[in-house]
């Protein structure tokens, strides 16, 4: 649908939404150019780039104390105020103290969504999160991060999975098995260590590398695991599954049985802990054929599942109820 479309009813402008401020694991970036596809007038400003995903069209110069970066967010946020009318924060970050964004956005007949992305959630009272309320709408990735927010919209994380030429394992009689933590801690790398020992299989650890490079390693692989301590998986599980590789993961029970009756899938991703870590991937490793079964699975839910262009559609859909909101809040003025 063009731009001169979407939200143009009755005269009114076409729809401009400004992602902000945070480019966690890419997801802002891949929502923002999805979004473009469909005509939307979107954009990414950050705070800061990343050093793995640097993608955005306009980061904050925050260099300086604590009251020179709050003059910095405000200057931008003032400047990017009549220019959108929708403010989609992620990991609940705002441009400024959200006691005030939102109440300024109000004003003004803006709307603000938040949209939380794991570790700015999980674990967390509903007291903790209370500030979300504040919000038009909040958004969480997975049936596992809604048990924290539970009238939450649940929109998956999505990437170009049509732009991802699969890459189902071969016949390997050495399997490479492929773990690339953000953080070792959180993501029980020393017990993928302790279950690879001894295995018929190579593991390869990667870190520290830009996404292009680390990507060109997940393709070689011919086993991934992901985390053993979360509960649910990210966007590096997402783009191996698009890659078509077995996935192996801690996984919540209810978490799964939410999602597959929500979307009519079976999920393909097999799920460990650190005890039960060396049984799950014994299988896998010596079966060749199993780990083809399971990747092309992998493909085919990443196909149905996390296609980013499908996502941006269930953004709109979100944008446009907030929208028709305040459309209803201004005339009960």
């Amino acid at each position: 649908m063009s731009g001169e479309k979407r939200g143009g009813e009755g005269g009114e402008r076409p729809l401009r939404v400004l992602h902000c401020p945070v480019n966690t694991a890419g997801i802002p970036w891949a929502n923002v150019q999805a979004l473009r596809r469909r005509g939307v007038h979107a954009e990414l400003l950050v705070f800061n780039r990343y050093k793995l995903h640097p993608e955005a069209d306009r980061s904050l110069d925050r260099r300086g104390g604590l009251v020179r970066q709050q003059l910095t967010q405000w200057r931008a946020f003032l400047e990017v105020l009549p220019r959108f009318d929708v403010f989609h924060f992620y990991s609940s970050v705002t441009l400024v103290p959200d006691s005030v964004q939102f109440r300024i956005l109000h004003a003004l007949g803006k709307r603000g969504i938040y949209h939380y992305l794991g570790s700015d959630i999980r674990g967390k009272t509903r007291e903790q999160l209370a500030y979300g309320l504040r919000a038009d709408a909040e958004i969480v990735g997975s049936y596992d991060a809604i048990r924290w927010v539970p009238h939450a919209d649940v929109v998956l994380p999505g990437v170009e999975v049509s732009r991802i030429e699969p890459a189902i394992p071969g016949d390997r009689r050495r399997p490479v098995i492929l773990h690339a933590p953000s953080s070792r801690r959180r993501k029980g790398t020393e017990h993928v260590i302790a279950a690879c020992e001894g295995l018929d299989a190579d593991l390869e650890i990667v870190e520290g590398l830009p996404h292009d490079e680390a990507f060109e390693r997940y393709r070689d692989a011919d086993i991934v695991v992901d985390q053993l301590n979360a509960g649910w998986y990210g966007v590096f599980a997402i783009e191996c599954l698009a890659l078509g590789k077995p996935v192996v993961t801690f996984l919540h029970d209810e978490a799964v049985r939410r999602t597959e009756e929500a979307f009519g899938v079976e999920v393909p991703i097999r799920s460990a802990t650190k005890e039960t870590l060396r049984e799950v991937l014994r299988p896998l490793v010596a079966d060749a054929a199993l780990r083809r079964q399971l990747g092309a699975a992998s493909r085919a839910y990443a196909e149905k599942l996390h296609d980013v262009d499908a996502i941006a559609g269930q953004l709109v859909e979100i944008y446009e109820r907030v929208r028709v909101q305040r459309r209803r809040d201004l005339t009960s003025l």
